[in-house]
């Protein structure tokens, strides 16, 4: 099945991915609401949050340009200094634009 990129099918795709997510989000929801949150599901949920993002950030880590890893370096290291998210995202963001703004093939 293909759909049309153009016009209403961008529509239609971006209200199905809309459904979807709601769909998955909600439906998670909805199944943790059985489950008694105990000690170990407690420690089973903060494993995974960390477990997802390192699977998320090794492959750039290992494959990713110089942009993507001084990225990573800065979001760490200000994430290690303030202990605050936003700030270590706005850096490691503002660091890979100007890495790839004034070393293009770095």
């Amino acid at each position: 099945m293909s759909v049309e990129t153009g016009g209403l099918g961008a529509l239609f795709i971006i209200l199905a991915m809309a459904l979807v997510t709601l769909a998955t989000r909600w439906g998670g929801v909805f199944v943790m609401s059985f489950v008694p949150i105990g000690y170990r599901v407690r420690q089973f949920i903060h494993a995974m949050s960390g477990s997802v993002l390192v699977a998320l950030l090794a492959p750039l880590a290992v494959t990713g340009d110089t942009g993507a890893r001084l990225a990573l370096l800065t979001t760490a290291l200000v994430m290690l200094t303030l202990k605050k998210p936003l700030p270590a995202i706005a850096g490691g963001i503002l660091v890979a634009a100007l890495c790839r703004q004034f070393l293009p093939g770095a």
